[in-house]
């Protein structure tokens, strides 16, 4: 089980903020490169994301399902990564004085992954979610960001907004 923190000078309100919006995704998770499409009531339990991941010419899509949401403090997400399996990937906001502890802890649930889970695997996590984590502060500790206009700096959203999930 990879588990790793990180400090981020905004507020939890914020952060949440952040992870609330589907169309930022892609600005904080490794290796994703788009968001394709989310359903319209995410981060609700049950609301789906689909995504493109890759490196280079090399890309798959994927998607991410809300196991869990307490909204403001906890979103679990089950990360349907093929052919590799899935993994559940849970984060926890943590109100620190005036900034906000990010907790988040990931395993491999099914397939290939689990199977095959152990230290290896245990390093390739810890380093992808350490990248992950410092995404995800420098995206909540931008300047002049209003999360009510999704990240962008003139009141236009960043990137094509994500259509409902069918």
């Amino acid at each position: 089980m990879a588990r790793r923190q990180q400090l981020i000078n905004a507020n939890p309100e914020h952060v949440w903020d952040v992870l609330a919006d589907a169309r930022r995704y892609a600005e904080w998770v490794v290796g994703t490169k788009r968001v394709e499409r989310a359903d319209d009531t995410w981060p609700r339990q049950g609301a789906r994301l689909v995504y493109t991941i890759g490196l280079g010419p090399l890309t798959f899509q994927d998607e991410c399902i809300v196991r869990l949401c307490d909204p403001g403090r906890r979103l679990e997400l089950e990360a349907v990564a093929s052919p590799l399996g899935t993994a559940r990937i849970g984060i926890e906001l943590l109100p620190w004085d005036t900034d906000t502890l990010v907790l988040v802890d990931e395993h491999p649930l099914r397939g290939l992954a689990a199977r095959l889970q152990g230290p290896p695997g245990e390093v390739l996590l810890h380093l992808r979610n350490r990248k992950m984590l410092r995404n995800l502060a420098r995206v909540a500790e931008e300047p002049n960001t209003d999360p009510k206009d999704n990240g962008s700096r003139d009141g236009n959203p960043k990137g094509p907004r994500p259509q409902g999930h069918r």
